[in-house]
């Protein structure tokens, strides 16, 4: 179709084209931010949903490490302490993270800012080069392709979830390589590409992987006899690459079967609150519903691929055989939206929480792969069967609007269908001019609809990101800066005063994973890779981690586990009321409160500790540590004296508070009776966390006010301690749900005196650990055989020596490290290394070997049998 040209002048044309397929989508998604009012150094930042919670601190926690500040391996400060490695497998390994070494984690919205883009520039270069040496087409249309593709509905409605992106970077590699050794048995860009892939996220590696096995089996479908023999060489580069990446997949994997939750229950055949009309309605242009629950897949891949995509399977050029086995895999990714088993296995079994139908960016690029083969047999004899799929995309997208159920797809506008139609027209125009009046000007024409698709794609990119912000807000810098080097400064203060291994606490924190930003080993938490059993037992001990424990709080708890989980400091911008609690440094906004009354890392106990019936609970565990039973708790009632906007019935020993007015928050009042030397809760219990969904409960006392979130925190209410009989007035108002369901209120008093008096027995028994990277380490000096009980999580990846001999590490609740230790002086060490890692690591290096010897031998066998065909 093209004149030749020069060979250095067609290398300078495919360099450049190259580039702008990498640039195209940069400068759309930074034209897109920009708009938003996101770009370096701004107020907005791209850190919606969990980019700011999770990604935001983990990326963090990921540079400390790489300053030499943390253990690439561990961390001691998510939630007590957390395997690292397999949390960088689902969250942090990728292409460009490596570029947060540059930035300052106060700076770490520009760092996100920055690789966000690059991605998308990475994905728009790798389907370059994959369609590059895939279609025969001008290489316009091939840069047409590539910025479709990098700016898919998917890929920018889910922009957020960064971690997803770089699957979506190896895809279309993968695929490449999958051509490349079954046309020409070269297996090398597969296996990187594979490899690549495995390390850099697990979850959308298992997608990939699946989707990369179906689609070899429908290529390989097209031409059986040809492709016979590609059968051997894709197993053997398949698993050496899977081998190989078992130095990072192995010990997530078995991290996974220890604390992973259990696989979501099969009820139904068909997957819930899904429509008729999704799949047409999420492929015009600019339809963004949510990406929380109750959302229809998003598949835009542009008007113009869209057209081709169904012009593959009318074409009279392209074999009946590549139809079915292509269209068969279309069909059972669309399938696997409706039925449910199959939506299931998309995501290994786990119903994602929010962020429906993470799957739906493999049916984009097929239809995008096929979009290009469609381009390639486009002839003038077949431009009449492009006006039918136009007009009939044209009718379809006029019925969705017009007969869809209007409550369910309010969120499609006419303004929408009113984009998509005109470029279903535009597209069409210029389609019948090229071939039918202009065949001559096809340069300028192919021109003006690559200028029209970036038009196109940028506005789809612009009504996602409105999208995003509705939904989940672009939050500001302020949030996540204005109170970050006066939090930092203050735990900096926390390390410096201790030799010791402490934890801190902040009552007033950024972001619930805090402590993985400015290192501080905490009790909060939210992180789909979390150690499950710490998190269970703490939830019986007080702390609020229910269902599958994505998420531990400190809040609302008690100075019992304050003491013996080592929490040593509180950070507050107000006075946390605590008994034992001192203000030792202030800063801004914000005070640092010392605890004499933590314990240390471990606890010299006795065996008896084991038995499952010992600890049920946070008293029984200091009686039992403390081995002097006292009665330091009691509870009495709250008397009510006044209330607003509130009706109360009693049912049992649960209460329901429902609205008088509608939309007016619910207020009650009380006086509390507290006895000297006494710290007072107030008990607000709520057993059906769905019902306090949306419930805010603001408690007042002393004119301190906090306000929790009922179903995410503890049970207990901060009243304050007292060194003299006080009558206490509590003010409580509930926002939120018109209907709330709690247990009655009551009132827990803790006996100060007594208290301190356990905690003392308990800190004789303290050990203290000194920490640093995956190491900690200790001595003591035993007069008898104990058991050295730890708050350290029990993981297997941590191994014990005793002076440098092993020593085996037990498990308490399943929960909590122990170590059984004879009498006498000692040196002890405890040492993490994932679990499965030194396996992986030689698998690691062997299979990167083999596949060396095997690319030798293959290569070899290939050399000697074509000198010997010359030799014949």
């Amino acid at each position: 179709m093209e004149s030749k040209q020069p060979q250095s002048h067609n290398f300078f044309k495919r360099s450049s084209l190259f580039f702008l397929s990498i640039l195209i989508p940069i400068l759309i998604m930074g034209i897109s931010y920009y708009w938003m009012g996101i770009y370096i150094g701004s107020e907005r930042t791209v850190m919606a949903s969990d980019a700011f919670h999770q990604l935001s601190n983990f990326y963090a926690s990921y540079n400390n490490a790489l300053h030499g500040d943390q253990s690439i391996f561990y961390t001691w400060y998510g939630s007590l302490g957390l395997n690292f490695w397999a949390l960088s497998a689902y969250y942090v390994n990728g292409l460009f993270t490596f570029l947060v070494y540059f930035f300052d984690n106060s700076r770490m919205p520009d760092a996100m800012y920055i690789i966000t883009l690059l991605k998308f520039g990475a994905m728009g270069g790798s389907f370059y080069i994959f369609a590059n040496r895939t279609f025969k087409l001008p290489s316009i249309l091939v840069l047409l392709l590539s910025s479709s593709y990098a700016l898919i509905g998917f890929s920018v409605a889910y922009s957020p979830m960064m971690m997803w992106l770089d699957g979506m970077v190896y895809l279309p590699l993968v695929i490449l390589g999958i051509h490349r050794l079954m046309d020409k048995r070269k297996p090398m860009l597969l296996f990187v590409s594979y490899l690549l892939l495995f390390v850099s996220n697990f979850y959308m590696a298992f997608m990939i992987g699946v989707f990369s096995f179906l689609y070899y089996w429908a290529r390989f479908s097209t031409d059986a006899k040809q492709y016979k023999k590609s059968i051997l060489p894709y197993f053997v580069t398949s698993f050496l690459a899977g081998g190989a990446s078992m130095v990072v997949i192995l010990p997530t994997i078995l991290d996974l079967r220890n604390n992973g939750e259990a696989l979501t229950e099969i009820k139904q055949l068909l997957t819930p609150d899904v429509g008729p009309w999704d799949l047409i309605v999420k492929s015009m242009v600019g339809v963004y519903d949510t990406a929380k629950f109750g959302s229809a897949p998003f598949l835009y891949i542009g008007i113009f691929p869209l057209i081709f995509f169904l012009f593959y399977f009318l074409s009279n050029a392209i074999p009946k055989r590549q139809k079915f086995a292509y269209g068969s895999l279309i069909l059972f990714i669309l399938a696997s939206v409706y039925i449910q088993p199959l939506n299931l296995f998309w995501h290994g079994f786990h119903a994602p929480n929010m962020l429906l139908f993470r799957f739906s960016f493999l049916y984009s690029f097929l239809a995008l792969v096929l979009a290009g083969y469609g381009l390639e047999k486009l002839e003038k004899k077949e431009v009449d069967k492009i006006v039918n799929i136009v007009i009939g995309l044209l009718s379809i997208f006029l019925l969705a609007y017009f007969f869809s159920n209007k409550k369910k797809y309010d969120y499609l506008t006419s303004e929408q269908l009113l984009w998509t139609v005109l470029f279903l027209a535009t597209y069409l125009v210029i389609i019948v001019l090229l071939f039918k009046k202009f065949p001559q000007k096809k340069g300028i024409l192919f021109g003006l609809c690559v200028l029209l698709v970036i038009f196109e794609i940028g506005l789809n990119t612009q009504a996602m990101m409105k999208g995003i912000q509705a939904d989940w807000t672009y939050p500001s810098r302020e949030a996540y800066t204005k109170n970050y080097d006066t939090i930092q400064t203050l735990v900096d203060q926390t390390k410096g005063e201790n030799n010791s291994f402490s934890r801190v606490a902040n009552l007033d924190r950024m972001t619930i994973n805090e402590s993985f930003n400015v290192g501080y080993s905490g009790v909060s938490m939210f992180s789909s890779i979390r150690n499950r059993h710490s998190s269970m037992y703490m939830n019986s001990l007080g702390f609020r981690s229910e269902g599958t424990n994505l998420v531990i709080e400190y809040d609302n708890n008690t100075l019992i586990m304050d003491s013996l989980l080592g929490i040593r400091y509180n950070l507050a911008k107000k006075d946390p009321m605590k008994f034992g609690y001192k203000q030792v440094a202030k800063k801004k906004d914000y005070q640092l409160y010392e605890n004499r009354l933590s314990l240390p890392l471990s606890i010299l106990t006795d065996k008896g500790i084991y038995k499952e019936e010992a600890v049920k609970n946070q008293t029984e565990l200091l009686d039992y540590l403390s081995k002097e039973k006292r009665s330091f708790v009691s509870f009495t009632e709250p008397k009510q004296v006044n209330t607003e906007n509130v009706q109360i019935e009693q049912e049992g020993d649960f209460v329901y508070y429902s609205d008088v007015t509608p939309g007016k928050e619910k207020i009650l009042q009380y006086t509390v009776s507290v006895p000297a030397n006494t710290q007072a809760y107030l008990s607000l219990f709520a057993e059906d966390t769905a019902m306090m969904s949306d419930v805010k409960a603001e408690v007042t006392v002393n004119g301190i006010t906090r306000t929790h979130e009922m179903k995410k925190v503890g049970q207990y209410y901060n009243l304050g301690h007292y060194d003299q009989p006080t009558v206490i007035p509590v003010k409580v108002v509930y926002r939120g749900n018109s209907l709330l369901r709690i247990l009655r209120p009551d009132v827990l008093l803790l006996d100060t005196e007594a208290f301190e008096q356990s905690v003392q027995a308990i800190q004789k028994k303290g050990i203290d650990w000194q920490v640093k990277g995956r190491k900690a380490s200790t001595e003591v000096e035993l007069s008898n055989a104990q058991v050295l009980l730890t708050t350290i999580p029990f993981d297997k990846g941590w191994r014990a020596t005793i002076d440098g001999k092993p020593l085996k590490v037990e498990s308490f609740k399943e929960a909590f490290i122990a170590l059984n230790l004879p009498k006498g002086k000692h040196t002890l060490q405890l040492i993490f290394l994932p679990e499965g890692f030194t396996i992986g690591a030689v698998l690691f290096v062997s299979c990167i070997l083999l596949f060396i010897f095997y690319i030798y031998f293959t290569d070899k066998h290939h050399r000697k049998i074509v000198r010997k065909n010359e030799e014949e």
